[in-house]
């Protein structure tokens, strides 16, 4: 599969098939976020994969919705801000690099057959608890990872590029 394709293929799945990710696959999507772009090449980022059924069941204080934690592995991605570049106005770049691993990651995770689920609103403090991520590392985004049991088709309807774009400057 191609980048392109799998821009427009990708979508939220909130419905997994119970069969095990192979660890192969799961370590690809994993070294996508490591070759991933960041700010001065700082690599802020820290990746928790997570497939035991107790740790994800710990995690449900973060994220209560039970298709979250009955996906097959649990990918959660933090970012340490003191690692991170901090640009002239004070603008830290941590949240950024880490968006860019995850959807690095959320890309090859489709090539791979593997359905993925952008995961912002949940409680950090809960999600630091379960996972004894320390208190100087932000959690940054989770996503459950698996193989869909559901099939949405492409992309919804996104504003056209006109809209969107402006060449030139605004």
């Amino acid at each position: 599969m191609d980048v392109q394709t799998a821009v427009r293929v990708r979508r939220s799945i909130r419905k997994y098939q119970p069969t095990e990710v192979p660890e192969g696959k799961l370590l690809r999507v994993l070294e996508a976020g490591r070759l991933s772009p960041s700010a001065a090449n700082r690599q802020p980022w820290h990746f928790i994969l997570i497939t035991k059924r107790e740790m994800k069941e710990k995690l449900r204080a973060a994220y209560g919705a039970s298709w979250f934690i009955e996906a097959p592995a649990i990918l959660v991605v933090c970012a340490d801000p003191s690692k991170a570049w901090v640009r002239r106005d004070g603008e830290e770049y941590w949240k950024v690099d880490a968006a860019i691993a995850f959807q690095t990651m959320v890309l090859v995770a489709t090539e791979e057959g593997l359905g993925t689920c952008w995961i912002g609103a949940f409680d950090e403090a809960a999600a630091k608890k379960a996972l004894g991520i320390p208190d100087t590392v932000r959690v940054v985004v989770m996503t459950p990872l698996g193989f869909p049991a559901e099939s949405k088709g492409e992309v919804r309807d996104r504003r056209p590029l006109n809209e969107v774009f402006h060449p030139e400057g605004w």
